[in-house]
């Protein structure tokens, strides 16, 4: 067996200056997805995350609250870890930059660099913006004189302070990140920072003497090391740099530090400069993603919108949440978060498409096998087509997930769902298990479904880990899921013929929302001018537009036998129908009342639109839509003298 190569992966330390919103969670979740793909494909990973807590913001903030700094930090940093655990981040270590480990290696670099000759003192005079702790010339503040990365108004400080030469490296940083193309990702981030070296590297102020809260400069203990020179080492401190050779040496460079791309700056050209300075290698990449905007505007505390990911991961659970922002936002830029659009995702694609294929596939095993998966023997031309289908799907999930295309890897993932779902109206299950003579044929389709759903079951593992690990389990498959690997998939076949697999459950409960009523009485509408006559004659016009023979494949249309009728209460047009589609039973609201009684419909085998997004009419989740024909007054429901479960075309 190979060894396996090593990946470090890192998020930005986060500042407790409060709780983290929804933003730091999606900035984390795709570090945490990336770690888990890179574990699933053999890597040995260490993946870091953490909390960077001193400067002077902190203790400003312990001061108003009329306690310590560490006592502050420590109520808020706990916050994070439960955040994280609850959002089931899977980090090897969270490093604390109040820890003893790493103050002894703040000191040490800075020791290193002083003996260098690239530290010396001198008195600063500048403008400082204490929430970014960051200093300014005047010629980089914004056009209102304020903070070019928060917008907020800077403070004109003079101290004794340290500084860092990093004029120094310069051009060496510039001719790096100029042979270095893909060091600074994505693309526009780099040209920004190269425009930013252009400009020229002024020295860096690394000391402090106006606060005490930070790691004592080891030579002058009057001042303490000003926080970024403390935070950027971080990476440095838990992979073993003063105390571990060998494991430093195995992750160092970092493969991968992701940030948010307000601070690509500080990661990408003081970072880069102190690690020069000290003759180490720079990180393999700096991956600049956006921001997170919620219902198109950028969070803040003023607007009110700022968003708390706990209460959502309460209501939805974490795997919805991380579903969701991987498979909605394409890592580098700006991504919208909205409520609606989240539970859209959680019913359609989740609950819909996800949930309904195992729940479905299950419930075919246990009802037409007892719960039994027969070896295959032979294949259709339908079962060699979706063997290819999963065959493609986990080489294009590697090879992108390898260029951090996360959205993309999702989406097709969610493709070969579809395709599988669409396997079970191809084959008719309920049909074969009726003959048999088709005995051998069932058992091809129920083996080659729970095959499929163990594949998904791997390829989902990154994003949504607990759901990934409960399809494990309800198919009853052997072996701790964590030991899986994505080799596991490579091959189709690896259940055994004779397992016996477990009960369905419900994996994500579908979200009803409620539709607003119409109106009891409605104004009666103006006349029209000929205009607005002439535009009534183009819609009409349009309902003879065609359509192409995707979009009618879209629509799957199914016999089902109505199993119940009842008029719904308080209204005239509605009936309640409970139908059997051949492997599950639904409720819809159909608005047939004056046409049908209830007692006629009952036993009819009706066509049936089965993947029409589910309403909630009156109370009642309504998923589907009988087909029905009309003229003039008269309505019948379409209905055929098929086997219930068979596929309309």
């Amino acid at each position: 067996m190979s060894e396996k190569k090593p990946f470090y992966i890192t998020t930005p330390i986060y500042y407790p200056s409060a709780k983290l919103h929804i933003g730091h969670a999606y900035c984390t979740t795709i570090a945490d997805s990336i770690a888990r793909y890179h574990r699933l494909a053999g890597d040995d990973v260490f993946f870091l995350t953490g909390s960077d807590e001193h400067g002077q913001k902190i203790q400003q903030k312990a001061e108003e609250a009329g306690i310590k700094p560490i006592e502050y930090t420590d109520k808020i940093v706990a916050g994070f870890q439960n955040l994280w655990q609850k959002l089931n981040i899977s980090n090897d270590d969270f490093i604390r930059t109040t820890e003893k480990r790493h103050e002894k290696v703040v000191q040490e670099i800075f020791r290193r660099i002083y003996a260098k000759g690239d530290i010396y003192k001198g008195s600063y005079k500048g403008l400082y913006c204490t929430p970014c702790e960051s200093y300014w010339t005047e010629h980089q503040l914004d056009e209102n004189g304020c903070c070019p990365d928060c917008g907020r108004p800077v403070q004109e400080v003079s101290e004794e302070a340290y500084f860092f030469k990093m004029s120094n490296y310069q051009d060496k940083i510039l001719s790096y990140i100029e042979e270095h193309p893909d060091f600074i990702q994505p693309v526009s981030r780099r040209n920004e920072m190269i425009n930013f070296i252009k400009q020229g590297l002024e020295d860096l102020c690394i000391s402090r003497t106006s606060f005490d809260w930070g790691i004592p400069v080891p030579i002058d203990e009057k001042h303490v090391i000003y926080v970024w020179f403390d935070a950027l080492t971080n990476y440095l401190t838990p992979i073993g740099f003063l105390d571990d050779q060998e494991k430093f040496n195995k992750y160092w460079p970092a493969d991968l530090h992701l940030v948010g791309k307000e601070i690509v700056r500080f990661h990408t050209i003081i970072w880069p400069c102190i690690l020069m300075a000290l003759d180490l290698p720079l990180p393999k990449k700096v991956y600049g993603h956006g921001w997170l905007i919620v219902d198109g505007d950028k969070m803040s505390k003023s607007k009110g919108n700022v968003i708390d990911p706990i209460g959502l991961i309460d209501e939805f659970g974490a795997d919805a949440i991380r579903y969701f922002l991987l498979r909605e936002i394409n890592l580098g830029q700006d991504g919208n978060f909205s409520r609606d659009a989240l539970i859209g995702r959680i019913n359609s694609d989740l609950a819909n498409d996800l949930g309904n294929l195992l729940h479905r596939t299950l419930n075919m095993v246990g009802k037409f096998q007892d719960g039994v998966l027969i070896a295959p023997q032979g294949e259709s031309e339908v079962d060699k087509s979706l063997k290819a289908d999963a065959a493609e799907t986990v080489a294009y999930f590697a090879e992108n997930m390898e260029k951090m295309e996360l959205s993309l890897s999702i989406k097709k993932v969610w493709a070969f769902i579809s395709r599988a779902n669409k396997y079970i109206d191809e084959t008719a299950p309920w049909a074969l298990a009726k003959d048999e003579t088709k005995k051998q044929e069932l058992a091809n389709v129920m083996y080659n479904l729970a095959e499929s759903l163990r594949h998904i079951s791997v390829l989902i593992s990154p994003f949504m880990p607990i759901t990934a690990e409960r399809i494990w389990q309800q198919l009853n498959l052997s072996g701790e899921f964590a030991a899986v690997q994505l080799d596991d998939i490579k091959t189709w076949g690896g259940i055994e013929g004779g397992h016996k697999v477990g009960t369905p459950e419900q994996l994500f409960p579908r979200i009803e929302v409620e539709k607003e009523e119409a109106p009891a009485k409605q104004e009666k509408p103006a006349k029209k001018n000929k205009q607005e006559k002439k535009a009534d004659k183009k819609e009409q016009a349009d309902d003879n537009a065609e359509v192409s023979i995707d979009d009618f494949a879209k629509i799957h249309l199914r016999v089902v036998k109505v199993l119940a009728a009842e008029p719904v209460p308080k209204t005239e047009k509605l009936l309640k129908l409970t139908v059997d589609l051949g492997d599950e039973q639904r409720e819809i609201v159909s608005g047939i009342a004056k046409h049908y009684e209830p007692a006629e419909l009952i036993g009819k085998n009706v066509v049936m639109v089965i993947n029409l997004k589910p309403a909630k009419i009156r109370g009642i989740v309504s998923h589907g839509m009988v087909l029905a024909a009309s003229q003039g007054d008269e309505l019948k429901v379409v209905s055929v003298d098929m086997p219930v479960g068979s596929t309309v075309r």
